[in-house]
């Protein structure tokens, strides 16, 4: 529950503020002085800060001032009866988020309110994964194809313009968003994430839209939705797939128009959004049952992030990251791998991608024993031996195009290292025509050499 601190020497606005604020679920905290709120921020954890300009003695200004040296900082919104435009940009320019004026609008109170405390998270998150390493290389490996994402992330992030990601479960796809965002003219804006697949097909319209009291059954107050909270920020449409196809021709028009409706609202509202969207499905052809117009839409900047097992050199690199990055967390020692182990998954076919290599050294960290996990350290591993692996993973498939090409993948890279990747020789023995299979050895990022 986030807290929130109102300051006004007047104890009528601090009474009406407190019961809006406590009605929204907010935990809420008054002070009718300068003094008395720098000794409640010195000593509460406080998210954010309502604080009146004009009040005798200490100043919300001078209030503001000393507030800049607490640590965490917490968020501050002015306000004032005497707004003008010379006071505003004051107030923004000492470090306060943003300035309202009374006497104080409740949906604008509410809706300022809530982008300070999204922009808050993003700060918030942003530095912890600083702390970590996470936004400087937010991609871990160093195989060409993930070369290919970053210097994209490069070109890109500085732009508006929007970008569908594509890949399968697990790949990194929020790593490059969070890089995207954090990389652009819109990192101090709020970063919104929507997972269209876990929201029910009737309530997509109400999160992305918002709706207004009394909508439908159920509706008892105004809903703020992600595109209105992402206002000057990047809102994140992840597994947009699966979004209903009423749902779809509402999110074309907001992304062509920059502006929408809540739904069972009749005011249009405008907003400035960067979208970037995500799937691990293939949206484009009529048969994929996704509207084409939208898909032409968001595909104006596309990137493809390679599964795992298209790239085995990178996993030594993933598992040394992941144990050094997991093991403060859990309160232990990194490890290392032996050959035979370190042999092992670097065969294993990943069919859950990155996330699940992380799982593994989480586990691994909490149950091997010594220093250098060995071969029988490791778990049962889904798909068991590489080869019959191959099996578990084209099983995972989610549609019949996948499976072919996982499959055509899995067999060429098979053949390949039985004939010690001679290209020339595994194209004779196939039958088919050596620039043939330089192609596809491209397209699935296929090994044409022996793994150290």
């Amino acid at each position: 529950m986030r807290t929130i601190l109102i300051v006004d020497d007047e104890q009528a606005i601090r009474a009406t503020l407190g019961q809006i604020l406590t009605y929204e679920k907010y935990r809420v905290l008054q002070a009718a002085s300068g003094p008395a709120a720098l000794k409640l921020i010195g000593s509460e954890r406080i998210d954010a800060v309502l604080l009146d300009i004009k009040m005798p003695g200490m100043d919300g200004f001078e209030v503001l001032d000393n507030i800049g040296a607490v640590a965490p900082r917490p968020a501050v919104i002015m306000v004032s009866g005497h707004g003008d435009i010379a006071t505003a940009v004051e107030a923004v320019r000492k470090g306060a988020y943003d300035f309202l004026e009374k006497p104080l609008d409740r949906d604008r109170l509410l809706v300022t309110l809530r982008r300070c405390l999204d922009h808050l998270s993003v700060v918030e998150e942003r530095e912890q994964l600083k702390a970590m390493g996470g936004y400087r290389d937010p991609l871990v490996g160093d195989c060409p194809r993930i070369r290919d994402v970053r210097a994209f992330i490069d070109k890109v992030a500085p732009t508006d313009a929007t970008v569908l990601i594509t890949g399968e479960n697990g790949t990194g796809k929020e790593l490059v968003v969070r890089a995207l965002h954090e990389q652009s003219a819109r990192r101090e804006r709020p970063l919104i994430e929507v997972n269209c697949a876990a929201i029910p097909k009737e309530l997509v319209e109400s999160e992305l839209f918002g709706h207004e009291k009394g909508a439908f059954t159920g509706a008892d107050r105004q809903r703020i939705g992600k595109f209105e909270q992402a206002d000057g920020g990047t809102l994140f449409l992840d597994e947009i797939g699966d979004m209903s196809e009423q749902a779809q021709a509402k999110v074309l028009k907001a992304v062509e128009e920059g502006r929408f409706q809540r739904v069972g609202g009749t005011e249009t509202l405008h907003v400035d959004v960067r979208i970037v969207a995500a799937t691990n499905r293939d949206l484009a052809g009529p048969d994929s049952g996704f509207r084409q117009d939208l898909f032409f839409r968001l595909n104006v900047l596309a990137v493809h992030l390679p599964a795992l097992r298209e790239r085995g050199e990178d996993v030594p690199l993933l598992l040394d990251y992941f144990m050094r990055t997991l093991a403060v967390p859990l309160k232990t020692t990194p490890r290392t791998f032996s050959a035979e182990a370190l042999g092992l998954l670097k065969e294993h076919a990943w069919p859950g991608n990155v996330r699940e290599l992380r799982n593994l050294v989480e586990r691994l960290l909490i149950l091997a024993p010594g220093g250098v996990i060995r071969a029988a350290d490791l778990p049962q591993l889904p798909g068991g031996a590489p080869k019959a692996g191959i099996q578990g993973d084209l099983l995972s498939c989610n549609d019949f195009q996948e499976f072919k090409s996982r499959a055509e993948a899995a067999f060429l890279q098979a053949k390949l290292r039985e004939n010690r990747y001679n290209v020339s020789q595994t194209a004779e023995r196939l039958g088919m025509q050596r620039s043939n299979l330089y192609k596809k050895i491209t397209r699935y990022g296929l090994r044409t050499q022996p793994q150290d």
